[in-house]
């Protein structure tokens, strides 16, 4: 097959002045993407601001005969999010393809963590997702196109010590990119879910020692692919990382019904607790009606 190409399609990446997001628009303007260069240039837990990282991968960029725009708001807050993608349609004339991956941390233990520290990251990951991306969506679907990548995390899909904030935020993206793949499916437009496991600033000190080959590069193969017009993939969760690519996905077990009794009580749920923890025969659905179907034969048969 053909090499993955994004000649005349527009790119933008989100708190892409370092780390994962610097690695994903070298890479798509390498590939002939035109790319939007945002980057609030704050520290890792959101505070402070400055140009210089965004301008120095657009610098990289153009040095390498592609071509960049670098931006600087903040994706935190609505103005931001639309002045983010009207960079794109005022260099670029429309939007294309969209990563949403600017990111803050904010650790600590649930029972200390503060309000300021809860409110931040939502912001930033969450809030910051709508915030770019409907502007961006709705520009998609002015054009009939559109590939919309989204950075979760483990520690949303699967938990992790000292992150409830963060947790919050990375597996509310999923909920979110779910419903976009529903609601984009008619207009050419795919919604899907990165969690990436690689060394950043955000991950200094994290996985040291553990001998995996952390390259940022990694990931930005799958992403690269999901935004491509080859791949129609949607509604998709993918773990990412030191060369290992496996698809994440939430299932419905078979579970235990009984609709002969008048009221089904709590004894009873326990003593059925293992059949219905069971997995076998698990269905993946694709929006909370396949669930409901998924139920309703269950229950009639």
């Amino acid at each position: 097959m053909d090499d993955i190409r994004f000649d005349d399609r527009v790119c933008i990446v989100t708190g892409a002045g370092s780390g994962l997001g610097k690695s994903h628009a070298l890479e798509f303007a390498r590939r002939g993407a035109q790319v939007v260069v945002n980057d609030l240039g704050g520290s890792v837990d959101g505070t402070g601001s400055g140009q210089a990282a965004a301008d120095l991968v657009v610098e990289e960029i153009e040095a390498a005969g592609g071509t960049g725009v670098a931006n600087y708001d903040s994706v935190a807050t609505p103005e931001g999010g639309e002045s983010i993608v009207q960079t794109a349609l005022d260099n670029f004339g429309r939007v294309d393809i969209l990563v949403n991956n600017a990111g803050i941390l904010r650790d600590r233990s649930f029972a200390k963590m503060t309000q300021a520290e809860i409110e931040a990251v939502l912001d930033v990951h969450l809030k910051g997702a709508f915030f770019v991306t409907q502007p961006a969506f709705r520009a998609m679907k002015a054009n009939n196109y559109g590939r919309i990548i989204s950075t979760a995390s483990a520690a949303g899909v699967f938990g992790n010590f000292g992150q409830a904030n963060y947790g919050a935020a990375k597996m509310g993206l999923v909920g979110f990119s779910n419903v976009l793949a529903q609601e984009g499916q008619k207009n050419g437009i795919t919604s899907n879910v990165i969690a990436p496991i690689a060394a950043t600033r955000m991950t200094t000190g994290i996985m040291d020692g553990l001998g995996l080959q952390l390259d940022p590069e990694y990931v930005t193969s799958m992403v690269i692919y999901l935004a491509s017009e080859q791949c129609e993939l949607t509604h998709e969760v993918f773990s990412v990382g030191a060369g290992r690519y496996s698809r994440v996905f939430v299932g419905l077990c078979t579970g235990w019904t009984d609709t002969a009794s008048e009221m089904v009580n709590a004894e009873a749920v326990r003593d059925h607790i293992d059949q219905i923890r069971d997995e076998a025969g698990y269905e993946v659905p694709t929006s909370a009606a396949e669930e409901m179907v998924s139920a309703m034969k269950t229950l009639k048969s």
